[in-house]
């Protein structure tokens, strides 16, 4: 048994490696990037590592947390040996399933039932019962996509027309700032 753990070991710890060269997962976040979980399954060939179990992804001030994180990364050409050790490049995306919290040091919190960090373009996508949170402010939806290095981002549901439920709806407070500017 010690023989299949040591290579699984150094084989995580080889495409953790990799891992610190992806984009931010936020707001100037460009550090190493903590991935921990109860379990780590790595499967060399395909690229790709999954952390079951209260998973969590950290880089700088940014969170993501979920049941399961999956994190595909880009193979080498050419790299390929018996084992497949190596043979992985950078982190292409992160797939996030169950229990999806995204936080970034801006106060805000993202939830929802699944989650992709698509690292190339920067941008984290939420799915199922999403909700935003920016101090007061919440935002609700069943998918959002946001940058997460420019903020933008879009909230769209299930349903359209007028009163039907499940459409975007948001509830907003005014700043202190502004209300006592406009007196």
């Amino acid at each position: 048994m010690k023989s299949l753990v040591i290579p699984t070991v150094v084989a995580a710890a080889l495409m953790g490696a990799t891992v610190a060269h992806a984009q931010g997962l936020g707001p100037g976040a460009d550090g190493p990037i903590d991935i921990t979980a109860d379990e780590l399954e790595v499967q060399n060939k395909a690229c790709v590592s999954v952390w079951r179990g209260n998973a969590e992804m950290l880089q700088g001030t940014a969170r993501l947390r979920a049941n399961v994180l999956r994190a595909f990364f880009q193979p080498k050409a050419g790299a390929g040996s018996a084992t497949g050790t190596g043979a992985c490049g950078d982190l292409i995306k992160m797939e996030a399933e169950g229990s999806v919290y995204y936080v970034t040091a801006k106060d805000q919190r993202v939830r929802g039932d699944n989650g992709i960090y698509d690292a190339q373009n920067e941008t984290v996508t939420l799915t199922g019962d999403v909700v935003a949170v920016q101090g007061q402010n919440v935002l609700r939806g069943s998918k959002m996509v946001f940058n997460t290095q420019t903020g933008e981002g879009r909230m769209v549901g299930t349903a359209t027309g007028k009163n039907a439920s499940a459409r975007p709806r948001g509830v907003f407070y005014p700043s202190k700032k502004s209300q006592s500017a406009s007196k």
